[in-house]
């Protein structure tokens, strides 16, 4: 008998999931699928939760989720409540297995977890598959990704690179391994499984959200993933979607797909192959271009850290600016949704209160805090990643590096005036009044 481990990451699906082809590929008889839970007391440099109560709450879901889908596969999904250089081990080490295959993720904290397994003395398979487009399909080495996000647009047009097909979810899995219970209690299992048990509060249920992800219907899963596709492209909403992008309340404004991406219940092959049908039977236009158009965005901030690696993440990324102030106090009073600019407020207790913000208003408020109470935007960006249910760690870091022109756009920083910014977007005051600073 032998066996593999597979490390679900930010890749919470079974539907197009090469990592897992690989794994169940691998030749082993046995298969040992585990996930590992985020520290719940693990802190930022900032001071506050790494992964706050949303994000946590969501994460929940989609593990949720996919532990139904693998038991009824004969093969349930382990989840444990310790670090994975601790999990995986023991577990490796319990059951006779070398190896652990997992999504490769070129993050910095990401890419530590991996080199600390294989310090411990893991063999461990990386697999790249949370872009739209292969890396090595590229029309240019890494290294020479262009700068400038629509030269590299027009480039992977020009060549007609498009995505592979979406592999289908297997149809069975590779039996599991016996784990002797005192292993399973070493590794956190009891408690992992009670952490994904549905809530009992209203969480995730605000009225006002425009992602309730305490609702069937934006539920983590995913199932609901796929039906929340399925039912933006029934609704035909692709092409009124770039004319609608830059709104502030409600579900349909944009696609939504951004929160099941980020943890990878959505599969951006998926979405694409669905796109594709939808136009063939519908037609397309902007709208709908517009959303190859940001998917292309996303892969683009993925290969920045192919290509950049821990240097995104220096206080000064990839300028030559100075290190950025920070103003503590304007910091937390603009965590707090008190800083006495309404527009940026009501954001504010909206991403406090629901764990989501449109992009409009990521920006705006990004744009307030690094420029108007220069803060450093490196705390913003943590606290982005504590607090949102669609953090994603490429394009996180690239966004605020973009606002803060420390990263590759020449043009050199964003700032958004806020009193033009709600002029624009919201001129009658309904979204201020629903967040109350109007």
């Amino acid at each position: 008998m032998s066996t593999v481990l597979f490390w679900f990451r930010s890749d919470l699906r079974l539907h197009d999931q090469p990592a897992l082809h690989a794994a169940l590929t691998s030749g082993a008889t046995h298969l040992l699928p585990v996930a590992c839970l985020p520290a719940p007391d693990e802190r930022t440099p900032w001071g506050f939760a790494r992964v706050g109560p949303h994000r946590s709450a969501f994460i929940a879901a989609a593990l949720r989720g996919l532990h139904q889908q693998m038991s009824a596969l004969g093969n349930p999904l382990l989840i444990c409540q310790a670090p994975p250089a601790t999990a995986l081990l023991q577990l490796a080490q319990a059951v006779g297995a070398t190896t652990v295959v997992c999504e490769d993720i070129a993050a910095p904290y990401e890419q530590a977890e991996v080199a600390a397994l294989r310090a411990a003395g893991l063999q461990v398979r990386t697999v790249w598959h949370s872009s739209l487009l292969p890396p090595a399909r590229m029309p240019w080495p890494v290294d020479q990704l262009p700068g400038v996000f629509t030269s590299f647009r027009q480039k992977v047009e020009r060549a007609g690179i498009t995505p592979a097909a979406p592999l289908p979810a297997p149809a069975r899995l590779l039996p599991p391994p016996q784990v002797p219970a005192r292993v399973l209690q070493a590794v956190g299992a009891e408690q992992g499984a009670a952490s994904i048990q549905p809530p009992a509060s209203s969480q995730g249920s605000d009225a006002r959200s425009s992602f309730l992800y305490g609702t069937p219907a934006c539920d983590g899963s995913e199932a609901a993933a796929l039906a929340h596709l399925a039912q933006y492209l029934a609704r035909k909403l692709p092409h009124s979607y770039k004319a609608t992008r830059n709104g502030l309340t409600g579900l349909d404004y944009s696609s939504k797909f951004s929160p099941w991406l980020a943890t990878g219940a959505l599969s951006p092959r998926q979405i694409y192959a669905d796109l594709k049908t939808f136009e063939h039977d519908h037609g397309a236009n902007d709208g709908s271009y517009w959303l190859w158009f940001e998917l292309l965005w996303r892969d683009y901030f993925r290969l920045l850290h192919l290509q950049y690696g821990a240097t995104l993440y220096r206080a000064r990324g990839l300028s030559e600016l100075p290190p950025a102030p920070h103003n503590p106090r304007g910091f937390e009073r603009w965590c707090r949704g008190e800083t006495g600019e309404p527009l940026v407020d009501a954001a504010m207790r909206e991403l406090a209160a629901t764990g989501y913000l449109s992009n409009r208003l990521r920006q705006v408020v990004a744009s307030y805090l690094i420029y108007d109470l220069h803060s450093d935007w490196r705390a913003g960006a943590a606290w982005f990643e504590s607090q949102l249910v669609d953090y994603d760690v490429y394009s996180n870091q690239a966004n605020w590096l973009y606002i803060a022109g420390r990263g590759t756009d020449p043009r050199g920083g964003r700032r958004f005036n806020p009193i033009k910014q709600a002029q624009d977007h919201d001129a009658d005051g309904s979204y201020r009044r629903l967040w109350g600073t109007a």
